[in-house]
C-alpha cells in the first residue's frame, strides 16, 4: 500500500491510516517483517498527529492572547 509523504496528509487522514494499522497489528495475521513496517509507519503517523495537535494548540493560544477578553461560545456555523 503506497503512502503519501507524512507532510502531505491532513490530521484526519493520518488518524484513519493509524487506525487501520492498529487493526492490522491487532489481528495478529501479519508476518513479522510486515508487522514491523506497519509499526514503524504507525509511530511516524502518531508523531505527525502529535505535532499537528501541538501546532493547533499554539494557534489557539495565540488567538486567545490577541483577544483575551473575547467570550468563548459554541460555533454556530453559516446554516
Amino acid at each position: 500500500m503506497a503512502r503519501k509523504a507524512a507532510n502531505d496528509i491532513d490530521f484526519e487522514t493520518a488518524l484513519a491510516q493509524l487506525e487501520t494499522i492498529v487493526s492490522r497489528l491487532e489481528s495478529g495475521e501479519l508476518p513479522l517483517e510486515e508487522a514491523l513496517k506497519e509499526f514503524e509507519n504507525g509511530i511516524q503517523l502518531a508523531q505527525q498527529g502529535r505535532e499537528r495537535l501541538q501546532q493547533a494548540e499554539q494557534r489557539i493560544q495565540v488567538l486567545l492572547q490577541k483577544n483575551a477578553d473575547a467570550p468563548l461560545a459554541d460555533y454556530q456555523g453559516n446554516s
